[in-house]
């Protein structure tokens, strides 16, 4: 008989099926994180109905920022606000508990927001298609442009999203700090607006940050080639984006080691 213990991969895994279960009975959250976008999507795509430069729709533009806004808002804002209330509750200290490898719990995390995430992108690209004239890709480069950003971007989000969580002082308070980050950076890093048309000062602090880079990588699938004139530096900057996407990345990773708390103490 075989006493072989699970790898932390296996019970990684089996822990990201369990957190995927345990957030589709959360019903109100569920319809939320997905709706979301849409709502959006559906609000701005309506009331900006001009053209942009370039022969750009503004519903073309905005699904770009939308996709790059959700890679943080499943990753970042969920993860930074959820994990406070399983400290606070008790839960983190009791799994700590166990002999499951810390790196299980991790695991299941980023397997949660990869999952979400990927529903959540599907959802938005099927309405733009459908109801807002959303032109996909047509060129197989930018779908592996699309993929590297969508695995990157979703491990950068979900490594400073369990960085972040040691900020928050108790899980009531978590999304009071959390949720104005996000907003401040959604608008600063032109997801709901034109980002040439913010104030120079907003677009060198946006640069700072990963929200910034994703978005602009997503314009780079979502809008023709020639609209690359547009930006602020006259290109895609496609190696940039995954060079700061990457530094972040590994950032996320050291802090989220040396400050993650098990516990309130």
């Amino acid at each position: 008989m075989s006493n072989k213990v699970p790898s932390a991969l296996t019970l990684g895994i089996a822990r990201g099926g369990l957190e995927i279960r345990q957030f589709m009975r959360q019903r109100e959250s569920v319809v939320f994180t997905m709706a979301f976008p849409i709502i959006l999507l559906a609000i701005f795509g309506s009331v900006f109905k001009d053209t942009l430069e370039g022969g750009v729709t503004f519903a073309q533009y905005f699904v770009a920022g939308m996709i790059a806004s959700g890679l943080v808002n499943t990753g970042f804002q969920q993860l930074a606000i959820l994990i406070p209330m399983e400290r606070e509750f008790g839960s983190l200290k009791r799994l700590r508990g166990t002999p499951a490898p810390a790196s299980s719990y991790f695991i299941g995390k980023s397997i949660l927001v990869f999952v979400s995430m990927a529903v959540q992108v599907a959802l938005l690209l099927v309405a733009g298609v459908i109801f807002f004239g959303v032109n996909l890709p047509s060129d197989p480069m930018k779908w592996v442009t699309f993929t590297w950003l969508i695995v990157i971007g979703s491990a950068a989000s979900t490594a400073l999203g369990i960085a972040f969580a040691s900020v928050p002082k108790s899980g009531r308070g978590a999304s009071a700090v959390v949720s104005p980050v996000v907003i401040v950076l959604q608008f600063f890093s032109g997801v709901f607006f034109v980002f040439t048309q913010l104030p120079g000062w907003m677009q060198q602090v946006a640069a700072l940050f990963p929200l910034k880079w994703l978005t602009q990588g997503m314009r780079s699938v979502f809008l023709p080639d020639t609209y690359a004139m547009q930006e602020v530096a006259g290109s895609w900057e496609s190696g940039r984006t995954l060079l700061v996407l990457t530094l972040w990345l590994i950032a996320g990773i050291f802090l989220a080691i040396r400050t993650f708390k098990w516990d309130r103490a």
